[in-house]
C-alpha cells in the first residue's frame, strides 16, 4: 500500500515497503540500504541475524515487480562497512542485478560508503556525489537544506513515537515531510532509528500493518 501526496508540484508515493516511487519519472527512491550490515557485524565477532541481504532485496524485487520502474536511486549508504564486501553479501547482490540488468541504478554518495568504498564496478552503479538535482528536488544522504531545491534525504533513520494508554508505546519507521526538507526512513531491516517529531512545518507520516498514514 502507498500514501500519495503533492510536493513541490510532483506526485510521489510513500511506500508502505519504505521507499519512495516517482511515477512521473518512474523512478524508486531508497534511503539506507545497509547491504552487508549483519555480515559486517558478524565479522567483528558479534552474534547478529543473517539473511537480512537477501530479505532487502526480495522486498525490492516485489517493488519493482508492483510498479513500472525504469531506475533506482539509493540516497547514500549503499554497503554498511568494509565488513560488507563479504562473498555472500556480493554474491546475493551480482544474482540480483543479474536478474535486473537493464535497470539503471545510481548510488548518491553516503557517509557509510565513503567507508565501505564504492560497489563492485560490475553491478553497474552509476555513483555520485550529493546533491543530484532532479526536478524540484536535491537528492541527498545528508538532510541539509539547499538553496533552490526541495531536498529528500535519508542518514537519519526516521521513526516516530506512537503512545497508547500507560506507559504503552510504539516505535514505527517513518516519513517526515517538511517545508524545505524530507526524510525517508531506512530502507534496510537492521538499521535501527532516530525519533522525531511532527510540528507545524513538518508531517509525519508512519508505517505499519503494510500501509502508510499520516500522524493526526
Amino acid at each position: 500500500m502507498h500514501y500519495s501526496l503533492t510536493l513541490e508540484g510532483e506526485e510521489l508515493w510513500l511506500l508502505a515497503e519504505k521507499a519512495i516511487y516517482w511515477p512521473a519519472r518512474q523512478c524508486l527512491l531508497i534511503a539506507d540500504a545497509h547491504f552487508g550490515k549483519a555480515s559486517a557485524y558478524r565479522s567483528l565477532g558479534q552474534p547478529v541475524p543473517q539473511g537480512t541481504t537477501t530479505d532487502n532485496l526480495q522486498r525490492l524485487d516485489r517493488l519493482l515487480s508492483a510498479l513500472p520502474c525504469a531506475q533506482v536511486i539509493f540516497l547514500g549508504d549503499f554497503l554498511h562497512g568494509p565488513g560488507s564486501h563479504a562473498s555472500g553479501t556480493l554474491s546475493a547482490l551480482r544474482t540480483w542485478r543479474e536478474r535486473n540488468h537493464a535497470l539503471n541504478l545510481t548510488l548518491i554518495r553516503g557517509n557509510h560508503d565513503k567507508r565501505a568504498g564504492d560497489p563492485p564496478a560490475d553491478l553497474r552503479i552509476e555513483v555520485v556525489a550529493e546533491p543530484l538535482l532532479m526536478g524540484p528536488f536535491a537528492l541527498q544522504h545528508e538532510p541539509d537544506a539547499h538553496p533552490s531545491q526541495h531536498v529528500l534525504a535519508g542518514h537519519v533513520h526516521p521513526v516516530y513515537r506512537l503512545r497508547g494508554k500507560g506507559r504503552q508505546s510504539l516505535r514505527l519507521p517513518c516519513f517526515q515531510i517538511g517545508s524545505k526538507i524530507s526524510l525517508l526512513p531506512a530502507f534496510g531491516a537492521f538499521t535501527g532509528g532516530y525519533s522525531v517529531e511532527k510540528s507545524d512545518d513538518r508531517r509525519v507520516f508512519v508505517i505499519g500493518d503494510q500501509d502508510v498514514w499520516p500522524v493526526c
